[in-house]
This record gives C-alpha cells, sequence and structure tokens, in this order.
C-alpha cells in the first residue's frame, strides 16, 4: 500500500576490503625467528668446543658416546637391584675413566724422559739412584743414595749438596708440564740421631723443605706444593737393613686426580671385617 511504503527503512549492504599490510600479524616468522636462534647457538657451540684442548674433546666425546656410564659388575645377574647397591654406586661416569687415563699416559711420557735424563747425567750424579714408578697412587719419584759416602746431606745435616741439587733439578723440568699436586717426603736411615732437641723427625721434615725450596727454584710453583711430610726412619726402603744407604732419600709423590676405586672383592672383605 503506498501508506506503508514510507515507513520502510532502505538497506544497506556494507563491503570491507581486505587490505595487504596484516601479513605481519601471522605467527610464521617466530618460528623461522626461532630455528635461526637455534642455528647459531649450535654453529657457537661447535666453535667453541673447536677451541678446547683434544683431551678435553676427547672427554666430551666419550660422554656423548655413553652418558650412562658403565656397570662395574655386579654379584648376581645383570639387575642392579640384586647386588643391592644404588646406581651411584655401581656406576663410573665415563669422563672420569677419560681423564685418569690421560694422567697414566703423560705419568709415563715423564717417566720416559726422566730415565734418559738421568742417563745424560749419570757422570754429574755420582752415587744418587732416581727410581720412577707408577702407583695406585701416583706418580712416585724416589731419590736415594746408593754409597756408603753421605752425597745428599751431611750427618745430622738438612745443608743440600750438589748430586741431590742436581737431582732435583733434572726432576722439576720434566715435572713443570703437569698440573698434578706434589708431595715432599724426607727420609732418614735407623741411625739414632738426638741433641736433646732434635730428633730424627725434625731432621728428615728439614730435608724434606730443602728439598721443596730447590723444586721451587727450578720452575715447579709454589701453589703445586701440596704436603711437606717426615717419615724419619718408620718408612725404610731397606727395612732389613736400617742403616742401608737407600733409606737415606728423598720421596716426591704425584697424586692422581681421580683416585681409583676399590674392586666389589676389597669392599665385600673390608666390610665383613668391620
Amino acid at each position: 500500500m503506498p501508506g506503508k511504503d514510507k515507513h520502510k527503512r532502505p538497506i544497506v549492504i556494507k563491503k570491507v576490503k581486505k587490505g595487504g599490510h596484516g601479513g605481519h600479524h601471522g605467527g610464521s616468522w617466530k618460528v623461522a625467528y626461532a630455528d635461526f636462534v637455534t642455528a647459531m647457538m649450535a654453529f657457537f657451540m661447535v666453535l667453541w668446543i673447536l677451541g678446547m684442548e683434544q683431551s678435553l674433546k676427547d672427554a666430551i666425546e666419550g660422554y656423548f658416546s655413553n652418558p650412562v656410564g658403565f656397570k662395574r659388575g655386579y654379584s648376581t645377574g645383570q639387575n642392579i637391584l640384586s647386588s643391592g647397591n644404588s646406581p651411584a654406586q655401581v656406576r663410573k661416569p665415563p669422563i672420569r675413566m677419560i681423564v685418569r687415563a690421560a694422567e697414566e699416559q703423560r705419568f709415563g711420557q715423564v717417566e720416559e724422559r726422566l730415565n734418559a735424563a738421568v742417563s745424560a747425567a749419570r757422570a754429574r750424579l755420582e752415587n744418587t739412584i732416581i727410581e720412577v714408578t707408577r702407583t695406585e697412587q701416583g706418580l712416585r719419584i724416589e731419590l736415594m743414595e746408593s754409597g756408603e759416602e753421605e752425597t745428599f746431606f751431611a750427618r745430622g745435616s738438612s745443608t743440600m749438596r750438589p748430586p741431590l741439587v742436581l737431582a732435583l733439578q733434572l726432576v722439576a723440568m720434566e715435572l713443570t708440564e703437569l698440573s698434578n699436586p706434589v708431595v715432599v717426603e724426607g727420609h732418614t736411615d735407623g741411625t739414632a740421631f738426638g741433641d736433646g732437641t732434635r730428633t730424627n723427625w725434625e731432621l728428615s721434615a728439614d730435608r724434606a723443605n730443602a728439598a721443596r725450596r730447590v723444586l721451587e727454584a727450578a720452575g715447579i710453583s709454589p701453589l703445586r706444593i701440596s704436603e711437606v711430610r717426615g717419615y724419619a726412619d718408620k718408612r725404610l726402603r731397606v727395612p732389613e737393613n736400617p742403616l742401608a744407604p737407600q733409606n737415606r732419600r728423598i720421596s716426591l709423590l704425584l697424586p692422581f686426580t681421580h683416585v681409583p676405586e676399590p674392586s666389589p672383592a676389597a669392599t665385600d672383605s673390608t666390610a665383613s671385617v668391620s
């Protein structure tokens, strides 16, 4: 009807045009950025590892080859619970094994070089014996007298004589390349010594300190000297002959950084005794 048409409102349809500027609000760029950061981190990790020493590279390689470690041997079967030990007691980190093997290799090289240096200077060392051995504790170097004369020290004195000074200098030249701590030990023979104030205890400690001073002057860092010990005549090299010249000696011990763990048999025997 003509009267009703004038009350109708016109219908307006609005169309929204999509512009090209809204694409940057998407999330794909975040994924790409995360991949970029991860790649850069991996790149710098590689550069960092390439700058390490070879021994440390080998340690890292050994760790990622076997991160869990190895089983030390169980009392029954392959079950950890059957041995009664916790995993921390039956597993040994591979990095510790690699470091220990590297130390043993370096000790072997020092032993070879030191034996060669001693052979070359044999004429100047007079009645001096230098014995190098590798023990469970580390590298042990014994400097001993071989003649009846007082080669290292005058009787009852801690003043060092030239053959011992030379021997300690030869030893120090080889030990400067290592980083292990050094323990210096002094020993006397079984001859009774004492003037009321000093005994073989003081004498052996004074002689060990004299050896320490020579080592430090020859290039051993004072920070590496961990102990100076005086044993008097309580650890004779030749127990059946307390007056033997080999008992008058200076000993050097370079302990391993990682002391070997006792075997399961030794642990069981210790527990049964206690």
